[in-house]
């Protein structure tokens, strides 16, 4: 099945495997495998892969398939020369970053309002749950 999307859009399980010439099982089990590889999972369970993930799933193809690595020597070079370096610059730049964690002023100020707010709301239904208690 040979589908036209935008190099950036989603991709089923089904699309990848097709891709990349795997079965969707062994996806699946490269999963487990590999942390790396973060599909996007909505209800029942149907997978999405970013387009960092295809690459990943490509790169990870080509040491076990084409270079004859093992599951174990695979993830031993992803963990001692890191993924961006063996994946090249297909990755999304803040793939693997950690995320911010400084907020801004008014972020700050919205969140410390919605905090008020639910503890007013706590209080009411505390109040409410008691009046219906006696």
């Amino acid at each position: 099945m040979v589908v036209n999307k935008s190099k950036a859009a989603f991709r089923t399980i089904a699309e990848v495997a097709d891709e990349i010439g795997v079965a969707t099982h062994v996806l699946r089990f490269w999963e487990t495998k590999f942390s790396q590889i973060k599909p996007m999972k909505r209800s029942g369970g149907r997978r999405y892969y970013r387009p960092d993930d295809v690459e990943i799933v490509k790169t990870i193809k080509h040491y076990l398939y084409d270079e004859r690595y093992t599951i174990e020597g695979v993830q031993k070079l992803f963990k001692e020369k890191g993924v961006k370096n063996l994946v090249g610059e297909e990755i999304q730049k803040d793939f693997f970053e950690a995320p911010a964690t400084e907020i801004d002023a008014n972020a700050h100020e919205l969140l410390a309002s919605l905090q008020q707010q639910l503890a007013a709301m706590k209080e009411e239904l505390a109040e409410a749950l008691k009046k219906s208690q006696n």
